[in-house]
């Protein structure tokens, strides 16, 4: 008779065959390369991960815009850059359209460099020789000088901030020509050269006349500007009251030891500019950076204070959907999740790790959906006790307390099968390197207990949210399957029109090919 282990009937939709093997060398599936380059582009920031460089990230972003349609990069960028947030991703992207398509360059270039930031991280690719190119060229130049001319005065001095390039290593490239006698100034000011002090911008002399002590009404400047100089706390306490929203999440810690908050009527303020849901919506902060304020405040930064972050969290989560039927979200806590979100990079690794984000999604969807069920694993599934009513940050910080062995990501469905539980969506959260479970013969052990699960509920849907630009998943694409990456609030969006069945058969990959260029 034959081995019945091997021909044992099969049920439910058939197992793709697996085409990859992740870093684990472990049994995989390869995303398409459309796929791929909108993973990389949502979660890769060009730095070293658990288990890829920076360099090795880079190279496969530009061999997969290759690829891929032209059109594609384009969307990708516009994309990663106004829904997805990205930073470096997006300007790279950019910067290959000046090779793939010059045309398509044009129409991303303003959508994507936004900010004085943007424009210098594109220089910096642009120069870099890594897009086949070490010049900007005739039309990217064009294209700075353009940015350059539609910024205002002010704006453009508030963006000379950085180096390496730095604004005025830019305005050095591309010889903007100046069309008033206050932007002649302004860029003679920057580059360092003779200029007349008497046309600088207002904004330039107020700054110049505060460093050199003939005033001391802080200049509306940004805060690298004035960290360098003598400041006291009433310099301290300006500083703080007209602070924009993202500085002010910054440097709680930095505002608490210069005495900022020993003022009732600042400490005040300050809290209601970090809960007001209108400017933590045009901060476009990231969630997880909240949390990172919050663990990183010291016991000097008033109760008040610290309490805000709650509040902003909770307006920063404002996209989680709230789904009928029942919800099951399974966060990755092994110890390849240790790694820092963002990469390593030397001077600026983030102290927010890959559970940290993954414990917060978790947290996030059970606050919005109180019966969700949260099933924390690595090798097997943790046990873990959390309370609906508890804050945000509360629960993700127990769930990232705990965990740190290997990664079984068909752990929790092997749970739910076992106890027969019956559940309308799944959600993972991780970077899918599994390798526990790794099996002979067709299919992952994910989509093995997945198609078990899909038996018992039929109408089931599975999101796997990635974390990190790996390139492989444990589930295979398809109706019933989403992958999505990203660290922002777009996800769940994404997330929510997926379990409503409102995406269509290319998922993610869809919603990225409608936006308009």
């Amino acid at each position: 008779m034959a081995n019945k282990s091997l021909f044992q009937s099969a049920t439910g939709k058939a197992l793709p065959a697996t085409d990859a093997l992740n870093h684990h060398l472990a049994p995989a599936y390869a995303f398409t390369s459309k796929h791929a380059l909108a993973q990389y582009a949502s979660t890769g920031c060009l730095n070293g991960t658990f288990y890829a460089g920076a360099a090795e990230q880079l190279s496969r972003v530009l061999e997969l815009a290759c690829q891929v349609e032209p059109a594609f990069v384009a969307k990708t960028a516009i994309y990663c850059r106004e829904r997805g947030l990205m930073k470096d991703m997006p300007a790279v992207l950019t910067a290959a359209l000046s090779v793939l398509d010059s045309d398509l360059l044009v129409k991303v270039f303003p959508r994507v460099i936004d900010n004085g930031k943007m424009l210098r991280n594109f220089v910096q690719v642009m120069r870099s020789g890594q897009v086949a190119r070490k010049s900007l060229g005739s039309r990217p130049k064009r294209l700075v000088r353009q940015w350059l001319a539609a910024r205002s005065d002010e704006a453009l001095f508030k963006d000379s901030v950085g180096q390496s390039p730095s604004m005025a290593d830019v305005v050095k490239m591309v010889h903007p020509r100046p069309e008033t006698e206050a932007r002649k100034a302004l860029y003679a000011y920057l580059i360092g050269r003779a200029h007349d002090a008497k046309a600088l911008p207002k904004l330039v002399t107020a700054y110049e006349d505060f460093k050199a002590g003939r005033t001391r009404e802080v200049p509306d400047v940004p805060f690298q500007m004035l960290t360098s100089l003598e400041l006291g706390r009433p310099e301290w306490t300006a500083i703080a009251r007209s602070a924009p929203w993202q500085m002010t999440r910054m440097n709680l810690n930095t505002f608490a030891r210069h005495g900022v908050f020993d003022s009732r009527k600042t400490t005040e303020l300050v809290a209601e500019r970090l809960r007001d849901r209108e400017q933590v919506r045009k901060a476009r902060v990231f969630p997880y950076q909240l949390m990172s304020a919050h663990n990183a405040a010291g016991e000097d930064v008033p109760r008040e204070v610290r309490d805000a972050l709650h509040d902003a969290m909770e307006a920063a989560l404002g996209n989680i959907p709230k789904l009928d039927g029942q919800v099951v979200v399974c966060p990755d806590v092994s110890g390849s999740m240790q790694s820092p979100v963002t990469g390593v990079r030397q001077g600026a690794t983030t102290a927010v790790r890959c559970v940290d984000v993954a414990a917060l999604v978790a947290a996030a969807f059970m606050r919005k959906n109180p019966g969700t069920m949260v099933l924390p694993f690595e090798q097997d599934v943790v046990r873990l006790r959390l309370e609906a009513r508890d804050t945000v940050m509360t629960n993700a910080r127990k769930l990232a307390a705990v965990g740190g062995g290997g990664t079984n990501c068909s752990a929790p469905l092997a749970r739910l099968n076992a106890e027969k539980v019956d559940a309308d969506l799944v959600v993972f959260v991780s970077d899918n390197e599994s390798w526990v479970d790794a099996r002979a013969g067709r299919g992952t052990a994910t989509m093995v207990e997945w198609n078990e699960f899909r038996e018992r509920n039929p109408d089931a849907r599975l999101v796997c949210i990635d974390l990190q630009p790996y390139g492989t998943t444990q589930a295979a694409e398809r109706e019933d399957i989403l992958n999505v990456g990203g660290f922002s609030d777009q996800v769940f969006e994404v997330v929510a029109e997926f379990a409503a069945g409102r995406l269509g058969a290319d998922h993610w990959v869809g919603v990225i090919e409608k936006v308009q260029l």
